[in-house]
């Protein structure tokens, strides 16, 4: 296939992507935006982490996005950020991460809306987080580890 007709994630690296490529790598599976439990002796990019079924506040649980996601930072001061240089160093991103495979040199998934051109098939896969987590607001944060579970990694 020649170079031009290649999808610009298959012949472009991360950083040279631009503003909208990079927006449109998201998949809408809202799995980076469930809360994250580690052992406080690891350090804050450590891989080893125990997912939860508790998803940020600002996540619209149907949609699976953010709902004030140009000023997230705003309300949830320390919603990471992805950027072409910290994505090598955030393991705890989901296997599935479009931004995580890529960088690891995989290729997308066949449910991938990109891939497939339908912002659903990500739904429709059991990938996305859609029905089968609660917002952080209806938990007391002393009983997070009670909601930990195993589909995300």
């Amino acid at each position: 296939m020649a170079t031009e007709s290649k999808p610009f994630w298959r012949r472009k690296r991360l950083d040279q992507m631009t503003r909208k490529e990079w927006e449109s790598l998201c998949d809408g599976c809202g799995r980076c935006c469930l809360h994250k439990l580690r052992d406080a002796d690891e350090p804050p990019d450590t891989p080893n982490v125990d997912y939860t079924d508790i998803a940020c506040k600002l996540l619209d649980t149907h949609s699976c996005r953010c709902t004030h996601y140009p000023t997230r930072r705003r309300y949830v001061p320390d919603c990471v950020q992805l950027t072409p240089k910290n994505v090598d160093h955030l393991g705890w991103m989901p296997s599935t991460c479009a931004y995580r495979l890529l960088s690891e040199g995989h290729d997308l998934y066949w449910w991938h809306p990109l891939v497939s051109g339908d912002p659903e098939t990500v739904h429709i896969a059991g990938i996305s987080v859609r029905g089968k987590v609660i917002s952080e607001t209806e938990v007391e944060e002393d009983e997070y580890e009670y909601h930990i579970v195993e589909w995300p990694a």
